[in-house]
């Protein structure tokens, strides 16, 4: 219970660092075509909005159980596994 009281806690906080991003990104875009330098920090705080929009849909996407599966230790085949009947 408490894992997805966590999941909860960190989904509102990358939706709320998008939506931060989003009113930088609306207040920048004025700028863009003024200054050189606004027009980095838009591309710069832009990157940064889809780097959170991948985490969030990654975090939507990964069940617990594909989690554990990460964290599991791999089974590897050796030649001789292919030989048995």
């Amino acid at each position: 219970m408490w894992y997805i009281r966590g999941l909860i806690k960190v989904k509102r906080e990358i939706l709320s660092s998008i939506r931060e991003k989003e009113v930088q990104l609306s207040k920048l875009r004025e700028h863009i075509d003024k200054s050189e330098v606004c027009s980095d920090l838009y591309n710069k705080i832009l990157i940064e909005k889809a780097i959170l929009k991948q985490q969030l849909d990654d975090l939507q996407n990964k069940s617990l159980v594909n989690r554990i599966k990460h964290l599991l230790p791999r089974q590897e085949k050796l030649i001789c596994d292919y030989f048995r009947r």
